[in-house]
């Protein structure tokens, strides 16, 4: 679509009852993000009451009709998904605009590949447009939906504001303040789930009014709650007390015991009933596993071994999810896999057939598979003509464990019983027996073109190599999940994509690239970071590299740099290679940090006219051979290097503080 047109939904699908509008960017610094926003305004242009604002701190709509999903990573950036049931949208609504702000004095000139994407409930791309430039603007409207008589349109806008998320909603008749006080209650979220007895106003952060002089207390008027646009503060749980076990040897009593496991049935059995168990008695947990997939946000029901009718004979799905919502159903069908069993087409495409049969809204596969962006699981094949009627999903048990975390450590989950119940649950899926390990082999095609690499014959084109590229990819997705739920903070895949590029071109120029030069590379962004963070696995040498690069200072002098950067990695190991970048040149003075702990000086080039931009930071490590994830494997040895390079390395850095924005230079793991 190009700026200002639009075109009706009705004329693109007939299934537009329902709708998921992603808005999308990418950030060439790998740092830079944006919030998204939704209005309901009537027919003058105005919401109806504040309640009808719709973004971080108020989230999801009570009759269902929104749903903020939160953020996904993509191939070049990530974006964020908005959920609509247009059929729950109050007729006095005419118009819902789509926005996202920036915020801190950011602006969206500093992003790229700005888009809006809208598909309809079974995830069919509609339509798409970007914008080409942004501008110096803090906010933008991106597109509106809006009636025309009773079918559904969508507009193309692009319109920018200077002022920020405060003045976009400003200009739609929401009162903004945030000049208060903030309040810590999460019985917002818990009254959509049916879990608390009572909401605070209209589901808005309220403020509490303070009390009013005497003289004013028999005055009619009253104070109403207004959304504050600053965000909520997080506090995390507190660390456990200490253990009373006489010793080590002394093992907790479990709710989800793994001693009893079996075989592969009784785990994907147990697997099944432990995880729905948690997510209909964890709102907050739940909540996260499904506002992915459309579901609203209200009362959730987990079921395990129900029996379907399908032609002769009963199918038995492992799981069903039902959300009510507004006197609403939504359904989905569960099909579970542990260890490294794979999904079976068939089941998958008959569970399709009987949720299309009964008008449920999906099917979701769990699996230690990890899905690629664009592309899907590799042993599910269905038949893409009733797609349109329910929505395919998959998730990965790595996935669920990063949702775990990152709710135990960093962000609550409102009372001690269900961090209690969340911590079973994430102690159950880390558990050897358990079979719940993520994405754990690198597939038959690593050990022939590792062989192929070392004895120089691997051609071009072989599709083997691609295979391994693929595998690594869905290896560095769920090494961003571990680190992501350890540090509490958004890590994902910054990968170099042309704009337009499809995710397949990209492989196979990587698949080219690992045949010609037997590497394996990828980029991280770890949020807060002084630069990204690159992994190269040299399948020649059998070597790991795992580095950071990191910007040189805009005032001071190099020598004064040195000694600082040789200060802040007292505690890094002594094996850590750091090298000068010097402008114009491949490379500078280089050195263990071992070395240069009593000369810094080393650092410097020899010639002091040559210009220092940074410093490249390195650790070594040998690379595992086998295609699993047993201690010598190749997961592994990645997942360590990793691990141990920012523990070690990257968390004694601060971000630059010149102007210069995080990840400017280019980073190496």
């Amino acid at each position: 679509m190009t700026m200002g047109s639009n075109v009706s939904l009705a004329a693109l699908s007939e299934n537009v009852g329902s709708a998921i509008v992603s808005l999308g960017w990418s950030s060439p610094t790998g740092e830079g993000d944006a919030d998204v926003s939704v209005l309901l305004l009537n027919g003058d242009g105005k919401v109806r009451s504040d309640a009808d604002f719709y973004f971080y701190n108020n989230p999801v709509a009570a009759d269902g009709s929104v749903q903020l999903l939160g953020k996904e990573p993509t191939g070049d950036g990530s974006e964020d998904r908005i959920s609509f049931d247009l059929t729950a949208v109050p007729a006095e609504v005419e118009r819902i605009v789509v926005a996202a702000s920036r915020y801190e004095g950011a602006r969206f000139g500093e992003l790229d590949d700005l888009k809006v994407t809208l598909a309809d409930a079974g995830g069919e791309s509609l339509l798409r447009f970007v914008i080409e430039d942004a501008g110096q603007v803090s906010a933008i409207i991106f597109g509106e939906l809006y009636r025309r008589g009773t079918e559904w349109k969508f507009r193309a806008v692009g319109q920018g504001y200077e002022s920020g998320l405060a003045g976009l909603a400003t200009d739609f008749g929401v009162d903004i303040e945030d000049d208060e006080t903030e309040p810590a209650t999460e019985v917002a979220e818990e009254m959509a789930a049916g879990t608390a007895d009572a909401p605070p106003p209209a589901t808005l952060e309220a403020v509490p009014a303070p009390r009013p002089p005497a003289e004013e207390m028999a005055g009619p008027k009253k104070r109403t709650a207004r959304p504050r646009t600053a965000k909520k503060k997080v506090t995390p749980p507190r660390p456990p007390a200490r253990s009373l076990a006489e010793n080590e040897s002394w093992r907790q009593a479990r709710l989800f015991p793994v001693s009893a496991l079996k075989n592969d049935r009784d785990r994907e059995t147990r697997a099944t009933s432990v995880l729905l168990s948690v997510m209909a008695q964890v709102p907050r947990f739940g909540r996260r596993i499904t506002a992915p997939f459309g579901a609203p946000s209200g009362r959730m029901e987990t079921f395990t071994e129900v029996s379907l009718p399908h032609g002769d004979t009963p199918r038995r799905p492992d799981g069903v999810i039902r959300v009510e919502r507004a006197g609403k159903l939504w359904t989905a069908l569960v099909e579970t896999k542990t260890n490294g069993n794979p999904l079976k087409s068939d089941q998958v495409q008959a569970y399709m057939d009987i949720a299309a049969r009964r008008g449920y809204e999906a099917v979701i596969t769990l699996s230690n598979d990890v899905a690629l962006e664009g592309s899907p699981l590799v042993d599910v094949k269905v038949d893409r003509r009733r797609k349109h009627q329910v929505a395919l999903w998959h998730l990965s048990w790595a996935e669920v464990a990063h949702q775990a975390q990152m709710l135990i450590r960093h962000e609550g989950v409102g009372n001690a019983a269900r961090t209690w119940l969340l911590q079973d649950l994430l102690h159950y899926l880390q558990h050897d027996n358990s079979g719940c390990h993520g994405f754990q082999n690198m597939g038959a095609a690593w050990v022939p073109v590792r062989n192929g690499i070392n004895d120089e014959t691997l051609c071009h084109g072989d599709p083997r190599a691609l295979e391994v590229v693929e595998s690594w990819e869905r290896l560095v997705r769920q090494v961003c999940l571990r680190l992501g739920g350890e540090l509490g903070q958004k890590v994902l895949p910054a990968q170099r994509t042309r704009r337009g590029t499809d995710p397949g071109a990209r492989r196979a120029r990587l698949a080219d690239q690992l045949c010609g030069e037997g590497r394996l590379q990828a980029e991280l962004r770890v949020e807060g970071a002084p630069g990204l963070l690159t992994i190269s696995a040299d399948l020649r040498t059998a070597k790991l590299r795992t580095s950071v690069e990191i910007p040189a200072p805009e005032q001071g002098y190099p020598l004064t740099w040195a000694k600082r950067l040789v200060r802040r990695l007292a505690e890094a190991p002594a094996d850590l290679h750091v090298e000068t970048l010097v402008e114009g040149e491949t490379g500078g003075p280089r050195g263990t940090l071992e070395r240069l702990r009593p000369e810094p000086a080393d650092l410097l080039p020899k010639d002091g006219s040559t210009r220092i931009t940074g410093f490249r930071l390195s650790l070594f490590k040998g690379m595992g051979s086998g295609r699993g994830s047993a201690e010598s494997g190749f997961i592994r040895s990645v997942d360590d290097a990793v691990h141990r390079f920012y523990t070690s390395v990257v968390a004694h850095l601060d971000a630059p503080a010149s102007g210069r924005p995080a990840g400017t230079e280019r980073a190496t793991v």
